[in-house]
């Protein structure tokens, strides 16, 4: 979102624009374009465009004379698409003020009396990032012990010791020494420790490693492009929370035995699915379209009402799709690979989610082809997905993390959650990451399990505490007490 200073309208056109609602105030004499329909209290597109508008602002002010601080810098280049509440610019002519923003965010401009190595870093708004090794040797002992997991990507995205070690010997900085050696010891890259003590030692620095971390750091999983920050993220973020998911469910139930009981009772659970999953999303349907659509009685050729009905399409959709897991759920109860079933199901999964809207005009054949070729954004959350070619890093890796996991709770809830988290479609992502979820579940015994609309809120909350905060507890949590209830039986037909 580009940043606008009031010095480039004139008095006349700027208030103009503001008056018809396509010119919002940020900062004094500083504003964004945005849409007369946009609502004053959405945050969606303030948090979307952030870092934009703060590098637009920062390159007018300062030209090329600044960068974010080396904490914040190291945080964005190690994957995390959380906005922070506040960014921190380092900037020769820095005034050391904070600046209010809007909902609540602000930027803090400090006058630096130097600047280290940066770069514009796309990805990121074009914010100027500090270069890797400057910014962890910058860092200050906390970044370790409240960022272990950006630390972690860090230390593992350093191809050797060679740059940082020419930073501290230039520095002469003993104590930095001893921390990132300990760093990268404890990360489990201890010949790059011994390089960096040394190389500090023959110049004549007594050096004392000291390990920063106050946990030990969970061990990267193997998978995915190893020279990608996200991919490393993800590793690392599922290493992490794996034990959480499986800690809070029951001990699995085993593999059903009577695939047609099984399937019965999933078919005994569709209507409230289908209506409670596309109502979160934001559709109009009632059970009685779900069935007609499930019953064939659904005319879209002579119909033009089924026909020029979106929620219509969108209830087709899921019918499809519904048919196509459910093969897919025969197929791992069979004793394939859940991992690979899903690797090879996703592409018709969406596909059958959406060809009725295409079919019908509402959506284009492209719209088919596969992974999203542009940004999105989630309403409300901090966290803002992956960029598409991040994307295409990133799924690879998922379908290689559930196929190495033997744990169903583990498979269903990060299955879901790292999902929603890349984001890999424009739309249809949630119905999509249930289904998943579902597979998962259900293939080990568990019950076909339905989030409730009414539970929206919730839902959202507990994806955002693991999105943003890396806490995956409520998730599971949410998860895990919806499939117990539903154990007793399904959730009542919509009304």
């Amino acid at each position: 979102m580009q940043a606008i200073p009031g010095t480039a309208l004139s008095r006349l056109h700027r208030e103009r624009l503001q008056r018809a609602g396509f010119l919002k105030e940020v900062i004094r004499g500083w504003y964004i374009p945005r849409r007369p329909e946009e609502a004053d209290g959405d945050t969606t597109p303030w948090y979307a465009s952030v870092r934009e508008f703060v590098a637009g602002y920062s390159n007018q002010r300062f030209g090329n004379r600044w960068h974010l601080n080396p904490e914040q810098s190291l945080l964005l280049r190690c994957g995390e698409r959380s906005v922070p509440k506040q960014l921190q610019v380092w900037a020769t002519q820095g005034t050391n003020q904070t600046l209010p923003l809007l909902h609540e965010c602000s930027l803090f401009i400090y006058r630096a009396p130097g600047l280290l190595p940066s770069s514009p870093v796309q990805d990121c708004g074009g914010l100027r990032l500090v270069e890797l090794p400057q910014a962890l040797v910058a860092a200050s002992p906390t970044f370790f012990l409240k960022s272990p997991m950006a630390a972690q990507v860090a230390l593992a995205s350093m191809p050797d010791a060679s740059d940082i070690s020419r930073i501290l010997l230039t520095g002469s900085h003993s104590s930095v020494a001893g921390r990132i050696a300990g760093a990268f010891r404890a990360a489990g890259r201890g010949a790059l420790a011994d390089e960096i003590l040394g190389a500090m030692r023959a110049a004549g620095h007594v050096v004392t490693e000291a390990n920063p971390f106050e946990k030990p750091l969970p061990a990267l999983i193997p998978g995915g492009r190893a020279e990608s920050p996200h991919v490393r993220r993800l590793q690392l973020m599922w290493a992490a929370m794996r034990e959480h998911a499986i800690e809070a469910f029951p001990a699995r139930k085993g593999t059903p035995t009577d695939i047609d009981a099984l399937l019965k009772d999933v078919e005994a659970r569709y209507v409230t699915d289908a209506y409670h999953s596309l109502s979160i999303e934001g559709y109009r349907v009632t059970a009685e379209l779900i069935e007609k659509v499930r019953d064939g009685a659904w005319n879209p050729d002579g119909n033009a009402a089924d026909q020029a009905t979106r929620d219509a399409m969108a209830a087709r959709g899921y019918f499809e799709a519904h048919n196509v897991v459910k093969d897919d759920l025969v197929r791992t109860v069979k004793g394939e690979n859940p991992g690979t079933v899903f690797r090879h199901g996703l592409s018709r999964w969406y596909q059958a989610l959406f060809s009725p809207s295409v079919q019908a005009g509402i959506l284009k054949p492209e719209d088919l082809a596969g992974y999203r070729n542009d940004r999105v954004f989630i309403r409300g959350a901090l966290h803002v997905p992956l960029s598409k070619e991040a994307v295409r890093e990133c799924m690879p890796l998922l379908f290689e993390l559930l196929e190495a996991e033997p744990e169903p709770q583990a498979r269903a809830i990060l299955g879901h959650f790292v999902f929603v988290y890349i984001h890999p479609y424009m739309d249809g992502n949630g119905r999509i990451a249930r289904f998943l979820m579902n597979l998962m579940l259900v293939s080990a015994g568990y019950v076909w399990t339905v989030i409730p609309v009414e539970r929206r809120a919730d839902y959202m909350d507990a994806l955002e505490q693991a999105s943003s905060f890396g806490n995956i507890g409520p998730f599971a949590s949410f998860v895990r007490d919806l499939a117990k209830a539903q154990s007793k039986g399904p959730l009542p037909r919509p009304r």
